[in-house]
């Protein structure tokens, strides 16, 4: 699916970044798609989340620490002693 413009309304995680395209996810839906990354605002950069066309530092920021938190709940102590 492409999408034209990113910017129309809505909340977008930039996944990936390629030369030409990006790939991107609906905040709202978890629904993915690729983009022109001419679509995206200028300096945008992968893990940034665009709200209506801006890059919006906060929510990214906020969505950077929901990650690492849910990262940390996921990791597994590794015991004493244990050498990996």
């Amino acid at each position: 699916m492409m999408v034209g413009a990113v910017g129309l309304g809505g909340s977008w995680h930039v996944e990936l970044l390629e030369e030409a395209r990006a790939q991107v996810v609906r905040l709202e839906t978890g629904q993915a798609c690729t983009v022109e990354r001419a679509a995206l605002p200028a300096g945008v950069r992968e893990g940034d989340v665009v709200v209506d066309g801006r890059l919006d530092p906060e929510r990214t920021a906020r969505r950077v620490r929901e990650v690492a938190r849910r990262r940390a709940l996921l990791a597994v102590p590794v015991p004493p002693g244990l050498d990996l």
